[in-house]
């Protein structure tokens, strides 16, 4: 896990449909890393424009102060509608992230960028320098991968957009689109997840977002919800899209560095600090080697565990006598 991945928390990306003024409403008292409020799937061709208007109005009022990061799921390119939702979302004060659905391949990501440049210049500069200033902070894309043709231009993809920020997994439309059937182990989504993931990693990208649990009801489905989210950690995905509150909380759990693992990686800060400060390049800890990229995944994992609000410091107390050995 890079620096990068390490700033940014999407543990659950929750869809909430623009189209109704009371779910946006009620989205206000969630505490979530990610909300995408959908003009996609969930709102009818009729509502469409009603529901951009709805959500231009939301994102132009206060934030809701326990959602860290407010995107909007617009149409695909490939629909005709992709522009007009731009025309109208953009102008939102509080936008964060745009979630493009149906990304086959590169240029449905340059468009996007090319209209981000075209209508927000001060955010999205053609060429990005260091003295630009702070309050450009761009608009960041989160692409959806739901077709075989994605998966085969994934490098692509990857590379399309200075703004891209993450990789989704739809794994509905990959199975519509492949004829398969979703089981309950997902087997049959082990390639193109690996893939994602494996892809996301290679272009740096701090965002791997796994398929949708489509169970939420009661604790059985809670506890299914669970397992599909540690075995899309398995996997390498650091987060999962929710289609209920009610998943919020399993999945930010789940996608939050453990306690063992958080407990590991400050015992191994500690340790390189000590052994630095002493000159010493390798180590052992618990009779595990510790070399460099150890140390770095260590960093990575206690960035991200105080990101999660996880009392780091009270660990590092527990072990600060601890020595290299």
């Amino acid at each position: 896990m890079s620096s990068k991945a390490a700033t940014i928390l999407r543990r659950a990306l929750l869809y909430v449909p623009s189209s109704s003024p009371k779910f946006l409403e009620k989205s206000r008292s969630l505490t979530v890393d990610t909300v995408s409020y959908d003009l996609e799937d969930s709102v009818t061709p009729q509502q469409k424009p009603t529901a951009r208007s709805n959500i231009l109005s939301f994102l132009s009022q206060p934030r809701p102060p326990h959602i860290t990061e407010l995107s909007v799921r617009i149409n695909a390119v490939s629909s005709g509608l992709a522009l007009e939702d731009l025309t109208t979302v953009l102008k939102a004060p509080n936008l964060d992230a745009l979630v493009i659905p149906k990304v086959n391949r590169a240029s449905d990501l340059h468009f996007i960028t090319d209209v981000l440049r075209h209508t927000l210049p001060d955010r999205h500069p053609s060429s990005p320098s260091s003295s630009s200033s702070s309050s450009s902070t761009p608009i960041k894309i989160l692409a959806l991968i739901e077709s075989a043709e994605a998966i085969t231009n994934l490098n692509e993809i990857c590379k399309a957009s200075p703004y891209l920020s993450g990789l989704i997994f739809a794994a509905e439309d990959f199975a519509l689109d492949l004829s398969l059937t979703r089981t309950p182990g997902l087997m049959e989504f082990l390639y193109a997840r690996s893939a994602i993931a494996t892809a996301a990693r290679a272009h740096d990208l701090p965002s791997t977002i796994d398929l949708v649990c489509t169970s939420f009801r009661g604790d059985e489905g809670l506890r299914i919800l669970e397992e599909e989210c540690l075995q899309g950690k398995g996997l390498g995905f650091n987060g999962k899209q929710c289609i209920h509150p009610s998943q919020v909380e399993v999945a930010q759990r789940a996608f939050a560095p453990g306690e063992k693992e958080v407990e590991w990686a400050v015992r191994v800060v500690v340790g390189d600090e000590k052994a630095d400060a002493g000159g010493r390049g390798a180590w052992t800890l618990d009779g595990k080697m510790i070399d460099v990229p150890v140390v770095g995944k260590a960093k990575a994992t206690v960035k991200r565990a105080e990101r999660c609000g996880i009392d780091v410091a009270a660990i590092r107390e527990k072990w600060k006598d601890q020595e290299p050995e």
